[in-house]
């Protein structure tokens, strides 16, 4: 019994591995092959930087999972919130699909409700069940990245919500499901 329980085990995990590389394009999936994972942000509102390291040795790590957070606080109420790793995971491909390492700029990360409903009367725009409120939604630009190539890359990892910006030239991407507008 407990042999055909490992056998089991591992044609599900394996199973589970073809369906991840059937989603994920190769250059993408050896991303996170990396024995380090590691984001730039710099906050366009409050012109804070910051480099953390998030996953090593194949788990997250808190430090750097905290020093991340921080910086995509909500700035209008100083609330800092947990930011869903796998969105930093999205980053972490994003970048290494364009072939871009550096800064990723934040126009929007973890928003407040008190926030997101002053940005929602403020413009037509803004979810009233946002992602940004569940830290799980980032607005970004990458310096010397076209803003449409930017959409188009993160809607190849097909992966959460993209949603393109060009007047305002940011792309938002989020952990939820894979939509696009």
């Amino acid at each position: 019994m407990l042999h055909s329980d490992l056998n089991r085990r591992r044609f599900l995990l394996g199973l589970g591995g073809l369906g991840l590389a059937s989603v994920v394009p190769g250059k993408a999936l050896a991303s996170f092959s990396a024995p380090e994972r590691k984001l730039s942000f710099y906050n366009l509102h409050t012109a804070e930087k910051v480099t953390a390291s998030f996953w090593e040795d194949g788990r997250y790590i808190d430090e750097g999972l905290a020093a991340l957070n921080h910086v995509m606080r909500d700035f209008r109420q100083n609330e800092v919130h947990p930011i869903d790793p796998k969105l930093f995971d999205q980053l972490f491909v994003l970048q290494h699909k364009l072939g871009k390492k550096g800064e990723i700029q934040i126009i929007s990360g973890y928003r407040s409700p008190k926030t997101n409903n002053m940005l929602r009367k403020a413009s037509g725009g803004v979810a009233k069940k946002s992602y940004h409120m569940q830290g799980k939604a980032i607005d970004l630009r990458l310096p010397g990245v076209p803003v449409k190539q930017l959409h188009k890359t993160a809607l190849s990892l097909k992966a959460g919500g993209v949603g393109y910006y060009p007047s305002d030239n940011f792309v938002h991407l989020d952990t939820g499901p894979a939509r696009s507008w």
